[in-house]
């Protein structure tokens, strides 16, 4: 646990030192850690959460190109070009770059190359689903499948359906619908995204990570509304704010340990205790976050969201009233 007041670090491999290891070695131009690292990973939900981060650090780099000119017929090998061509493109196309429809077609080529050379693996439809966050107007018939609920609205059903097929409520697929609803909303109220969370919180089992999904598309919709007042007003103290974060700390948290646990969604959960007056159990979540953190979504209850200076220090702030609240006579 980290000490009291100890300045929180952000590490996008968190607890995992094996990815941390790894992602060393990726900056200096190595691959030879990426391969086995992967090559040991034999959970879904690990290798989702591993290739994410490694292609956001090999996308500025010719890694995987040079792993790929040595082994060309490496499984893991296409799916880490897959990545990295979707990190691209989503780059570019948050940039606004004048490439990012080459770009897109790229990344859309390598991850449906990959799906056909790794038909169990669900990354490459991960990857899919991310791509179809760029294609706003649903132009691609892909983007604008009938939900499975009368409620939701069209959209790339099929990519989560063969993701999902493959890994069951994979977090990070979920995470990509939402982000494809959040573009279809523009700077709009993300209505859409609010229904989706719930039926997807609601139809998933305890120690699922989707439960945590309304806590996200609440930040979405405070961070779209214009707040930036640190104080705990009442879009996050109203009743079904305090509901949606008792319902992930004690479907989610409660059920997992500490290997599977997503930073982001550790974040999101204190912050949401937190919001609600739950400081005693915001206070276990941020012991189980350790030294670290991540920037969202405590940037958005600062003055300016880009510094992260600001970010760190609500979350201090936040941790250490959380634990006095538990510890009121302090710790031994």
């Amino acid at each position: 646990m980290a000490r009291e007041g100890a300045r929180p670090a952000f590490d996008p491999a968190g607890h995992d030192a094996a990815l941390r290891a790894a992602l060393q070695d990726l900056r200096t131009g190595r691959w030879m850690s990426m391969r086995t690292l992967l090559a040991d990973t034999t959970q879904w939900w690990q290798w989702t959460q591993r290739t994410q981060v490694l292609a956001a650090a090999a996308a500025g780099t010719d890694v995987v190109r040079a792993w790929l000119a040595e082994e060309p017929d490496s499984l893991p090998a296409a799916v880490m070009r897959a990545r990295v061509a979707v990190e691209r493109a989503l780059r570019a196309h948050r940039e606004q770059h004048r490439r990012t429809h080459e770009l897109w077609v790229e990344a859309w080529d390598a991850s449906d190359g990959a799906a056909r050379v790794a038909p169990q693996d669900p990354v490459p439809w991960v990857c899919l689903l991310a791509l179809a966050q760029i294609d706003r107007d649903q132009r691609w018939e892909e983007h604008r499948a009938a939900p499975p609920d009368p409620m939701l609205p069209t959209g790339p059903w099929g990519l989560l359906a063969e993701a999902d097929r493959r890994d069951p409520f994979n977090r990070e697929a979920h995470h990509r619908m939402l982000q494809f609803l959040y573009a279809r909303a523009s700077s709009g109220r993300p209505t859409e995204a609010v229904g989706y969370a719930h039926w997807a919180a609601e139809s998933a089992p305890r120690g699922s990570a989707l439960h945590v999904l309304p806590l996200y598309v609440r930040v979405e919709r405070y961070r779209r509304g214009g707040g930036q007042d640190a104080a705990l007003d009442l879009h996050w103290v109203a009743e079904d704010a305090g509901r949606e974060a008792h319902r992930a700390l004690h479907l989610w948290f409660e059920h997992t340990h500490m290997a599977e646990r997503s930073l982001l969604d550790l974040n999101h959960l204190a912050h949401a205790l937190w919001g609600a007056l739950q400081f005693p159990d915001a206070a276990r979540v941020f012991d189980a976050l350790g030294p670290y953190y991540t920037a969202a979504p405590w940037a958005y209850r600062t003055p300016q969201p880009g510094d992260p200076a600001q970010a760190t220090e609500v979350f201090v702030q936040a941790r250490t009233r959380c634990r006095a609240a538990r510890d009121p006579g302090g710790r031994p």
